[in-house]
């Protein structure tokens, strides 16, 4: 067999093997947080993008999710406008809220929903205004101070969580055919505009929709164990152990977290996988052995 001979083979061991997948996500909603170097690096971008457009042309109904915290940064600095941030979180007063508001739900969604639709898709894009989509509430954080030997309660200002989420435009938008793209920004009751976690914004639409898979696009392999080797699966009994255990330790605790509670509120499974792989998301969904850490119940 010549070279260009097994090259067709491989073609159609690729194709045979999605095919079963592409049957059993027809139809389903598949929830996806873009952010990381997948949304920086170019070459990156055109993948995700593709990886999207053929998610819809086979019949899924993926729903994009995104963050910004490098764009809004960038935007701050420019504007000469310094951010507190108190354990790693920006406190953000109304003056960084209308930044922030301007560059997730302006200038990086915009850009999403261009990279999709200049390759043949047909996104739009929504903050969590538009429909009354994601109602928020502000986000207090209790820290305790042993010094003091009291709690403080932190007020992060206009930083939210999700306090609902009505999908009607959603769905809406999925029946029409179109791929929605949504900056993680709610309104409160008070009317007030809200920043909220991308991952915690992801997790809630995929629960409300009742989605057949959370995809988290991140910078890491997935949930790497002692040895540094990655974990395939995950059960969602075993996530508080190898919280315990530091396996699951810093920055990815939120992340799992998120994973999880989709999981736990019906959501079939959960991925986290590696968003630096070109076509990530087709790896995932279309493969045996797929890429990251998948969680199920």
């Amino acid at each position: 067999m010549n070279q260009h001979q097994h090259a067709d083979q491989d073609t159609a061991r690729v194709l045979t093997e999605a095919l079963p997948y592409i049957q059993k996500f027809q139809g389903k909603t598949i929830v996806v947080k873009y952010g990381g170097n997948a949304m920086v690096d170019e070459d990156l971008k055109a993948s995700f993008a593709r990886d999207v457009i053929l998610m819809k042309t086979v019949g899924m109904n993926p729903v994009v999710v995104h963050g910004g915290g490098p764009q809004i940064n960038t935007v701050l600095g420019k504007i000469g406008k310094e951010s507190t941030f108190i354990d790693g979180m920006r406190v953000t007063d109304s003056e960084t809220m209308d930044v922030v508001e301007m560059v997730l739900g302006g200038l990086v969604n915009k850009d999403i929903v261009n990279l999709i639709n200049a390759r043949g898709g047909k996104a739009v894009g929504l903050t969590g205004k538009d429909g009354d989509l994601i109602r928020a509430t502000p986000l207090k954080v209790k820290k305790d101070d042993p010094l003091l030997e009291r709690s403080e309660i932190i007020d992060y200002g206009h930083v939210g969580e999700v306090e609902s989420i009505d999908p009607s435009i959603v769905q809406l938008l999925e029946t029409e055919s179109f791929i929605p793209v949504i900056a993680p920004i709610g309104v409160g009751s008070d009317g007030m505009t809200y920043n909220i976690n991308a991952d915690l914004v992801a997790s809630g639409i995929a629960t409300t929709l009742s989605a057949e898979k959370l995809i988290l696009l991140t910078n890491t392999p997935g949930v790497l164990n002692k040895s540094g080797e990655l974990i395939d699966t995950v059960k969602a009994d075993q996530v508080s152990e190898l919280i315990a255990d530091d396996t699951i330790s810093g920055g990815m605790i939120p992340k799992v977290d998120c994973a999880l509670n989709a999981v736990l509120s019906g959501v079939k499974t959960s991925s986290i996988i590696d968003g630096r792989l070109p076509h990530a998301l087709l790896l995932e969904l279309f493969t045996d052995t797929g890429i990251g850490t998948q969680i199920h119940s």
